[in-house]
């Protein structure tokens, strides 16, 4: 049975428990980049079974949201309460073709646009925090409520990942 969007937000936000959202979202880069070091293409693009994501993909994704994160956040800090559109990660992924994108790529677009969102977020005024956007599926998220999330999807594929690279492709 597949989650709903509210089922997904409360499984990720019980990965953030007692850490603290603003270090997660500033270290996910570097956790991320230490752990490919010396990996192969091969090694990254190895998926366990079919249809499920391998770092590649999820690095890809990783990128694509942080963009859309990006945009999110200041819609909702400029104004408040907009409309937030969903989007299917499922769908970007086959039109964006993951499973090509260059992995080192993604991460490198990921820690850029990661960095610049934290630079806006700690220098706005500390009452836009609780601004808010509709999304169109979980209801209303504040600029924490966000926070939070954020850093919650980066444990969730902080943990994907460390999985993946446990568990080598087999030889051909």
């Amino acid at each position: 049975m597949q989650e709903t969007p509210l089922q997904y937000r409360d499984r990720l936000l019980s990965l953030i428990r007692s850490r603290d959202p603003w270090e997660v979202l500033e270290t996910t880069p570097m956790v991320i980049r230490r752990s490919l070091v010396g990996r192969t293409l091969e090694q990254l693009s190895w998926t366990p079974e079919p249809g499920r994501w391998s770092v590649t993909q999820i690095l890809a994704h990783l990128s694509d949201t942080e963009t859309v994160g990006a945009w999110r956040f200041r819609l909702v800090m400029a104004p408040n309460a907009v409309a937030l559109q969903p989007f299917d990660q499922n769908e970007w992924a086959h039109a964006f073709r993951y499973e090509n994108a260059d992995p080192f790529e993604s991460l490198e677009l990921f820690a850029v646009t990661r960095a610049g969102t934290l630079r806006v977020l700690r220098r706005i005024d500390p009452a836009l925090m609780d601004h808010y956007g509709i999304h169109g599926e979980r209801g209303e998220e504040s600029v924490r409520h966000l926070v939070n999330l954020y850093a919650a999807h980066d444990l969730n594929h902080l943990a994907q990942i460390e999985r993946l690279l446990r568990h080598p492709p087999p030889a051909a």
